[in-house]
């Protein structure tokens, strides 16, 4: 008879995610891992594989439920100069009120791990093109509705905007003071004008 998993494989991996996303990497041993997925070791490795494999599996799963969920509802939402806007404004209100501080779980493995490992590097760089296709695209739909200069490459402007919201993210995790979020964020939207 074949042995069956008597959990949840998603909600124990949000759960390691959320770990992950808190602690990073390196300072989430595997004994944290077993804590708070509430399974144990073998249960780990017979399903995600090693720490390393759980880790990826927790970012992809971040970049798909948060990230990609996130940007697909601020452009099905809002107007294009309004998505940007509330792009910079939500991780500026969700900064503010996360008492715990973890950020943006991809920037926070971009400066962890991305430069030191090709594979975890390529799922950020891919995220990020993303994000810059996101902005890119609004630009574009921005210009044609006439709320965004004519005059600005949108290749370029998305470029920009993408290292405004980096800028903004890896700042707050150890600034978190609004006016200076605001003030990014502000200077994002100016280049728009």
């Amino acid at each position: 008879m074949p042995w069956t998993k008597n959990f949840d494989i998603e909600q124990t991996l949000d759960k390691a995610m959320c770990l992950f996303w808190a602690r990073g990497f390196e300072a989430t041993s595997l004994e944290d891992l077993v804590q708070g997925m509430g399974i144990n070791r073998g249960s780990i490795y017979s399903t995600y594989g090693d720490k390393r494999k759980l880790f990826i599996a927790a970012l992809k799963r971040y970049d798909v439920t948060c990230r990609k969920a996130q940007l697909a509802a601020l452009e099905r939402e809002h107007s294009p100069m309004a998505a940007i806007k509330a792009l910079f404004q939500t991780w500026i209100d969700r900064v503010m009120s996360d008492g715990e501080n973890n950020g943006c779980f991809l920037t926070n493995t971009a400066l962890e791990l991305a430069a030191h490992d090709e594979e975890i590097g390529a799922i950020v760089a891919e995220s990020q093109r993303d994000i810059e296709k996101f902005f890119g695209r609004l630009i574009k739909k921005g210009q044609q509705a006439g709320d965004i200069s004519k005059h600005l490459s949108p290749h370029r402007t998305a470029q920009s905007l993408l290292a405004a919201l980096i800028g903004l993210l890896v700042l707050s995790r150890s600034r978190r003071d609004r006016n200076l979020l605001k003030s990014i964020a502000d200077g994002a939207m100016a280049i728009l004008a």
